[in-house]
């Protein structure tokens, strides 16, 4: 995993939004390319009757996906191409903290169609006239335990594999990383399972932790903290810790996870495209790549709110 920046400089900035823009663009090749673009037309989310193999309309345009970091690694490896090959629309996935992208939604400094977020509650700060009426409603449809993960090569891996995490945490010279709970709901989670433990357990010094900054960086930089030995662990969901093969152990004595959500902004510039990404995930081959990446699934999807599109009320169950 890249860093734009280098390790020093990676501890969370609230000024810098900390996004990854992965277009999944799935080559042709040559003459069958630019065929397949003058039959489609270029850039448009409108269905064109096509030769198909399994008889399903086919489509061409993108699909502009503002995404839970989390889900980054599921959505461009496994969704992104099998969307495609399903349907023709091209997933263009942009990935970071959910609060923060919320605030670009908001701010107008980014536009999108779909937005999932690993918290319902960043949802509510898009809904209403006074957050801009963007959310109107949105639907769960998966989760993920929240961990400890690991470095395999850190001189505490095996007494986190043998003792409690929050008497391994606060071992002297153990370099834990965190995200911003201003910024990620990830963030959030582990101050709650730092703040809980210390009440429950009686260890102060797990309180200072969840009140200190100095372990909070930017997702990209936690996660790479873990992949390279800089640091020896590092709160996160079950399901990123696997899309990393970093080893994890439970936050015993709390029971904490990410409750993903999914949503069509309003205004969308391409809602068939849009509501076809939403009815492909949380749909059985969208259910099946989630389950195979170690999610839990929501089935059916529980929608909140109202005014679900009508080609989503059979895919929502509505």
């Amino acid at each position: 995993m890249c860093l734009a920046t280098t390790y020093a400089d990676s501890r969370a900035d609230t000024n810098r939004p900390r996004r990854r823009r992965r277009p999944l663009r799935l080559g042709f090749g040559g003459l069958g390319l630019s065929l397949l673009l003058a039959a489609c037309g270029s850039g448009s989310s409108t269905a064109t009757p096509a030769a198909h193999s399994t008889g399903a309309a086919h489509h061409s345009g993108d699909v502009d996906v503002l995404s839970a970091g989390s889900l980054d690694t599921l959505l461009t490896q496994k969704v992104g191409p099998a969307f495609h090959a399903a349907t023709g629309y091209t997933l263009v996935d942009t990935s970071g903290g959910s609060g923060t992208l919320a605030a670009d939604i908001r701010n107008r400094t980014t536009v999108a169609d779909v937005f999932l977020s690993a918290s319902p509650k960043v949802d509510s700060t898009l809904q209403g006239a006074q957050n801009g009426n963007w959310v109107h409603w949105y639907a769960d449809f998966a989760t993920s335990p929240y961990v400890l993960a690991y470095a395999p090569q850190s001189r505490f891996a095996s007494a986190l594999k043998s003792r409690p995490w929050y008497k391994v945490i606060t071992m002297s010279g153990f370099r834990l990383g965190r995200t911003d709970p201003t910024q990620d709901p990830g963030g959030v989670l582990a101050v709650q399972a730092l703040t809980q433990t210390a009440a429950a357990q009686h260890e102060p010094t797990l309180a200072h932790l969840a009140s200190e900054t100095s372990d909070v960086y930017q997702e990209t930089a936690e996660q790479s903290g873990i992949e390279n030995g800089q640091l020896d662990a590092s709160f996160m969901y079950l399901a990123d810790a696997n899309s990393q093969h970093s080893p994890s152990v439970p936050l015993t004595g709390t029971h904490l996870e990410g409750h993903y959500t999914i949503t069509e902004l309003n205004h969308a510039p391409h809602s068939a495209a849009a509501q076809a990404f939403i009815a492909f995930l949380v749909g059985p081959q969208g259910q099946a790549l989630l389950r195979g990446s170690q999610f839990g699934v929501t089935s059916p999807a529980v929608v909140h709110g109202s005014g679900v599109p009508a080609a989503l009320r059979t895919a929502l169950g509505r």
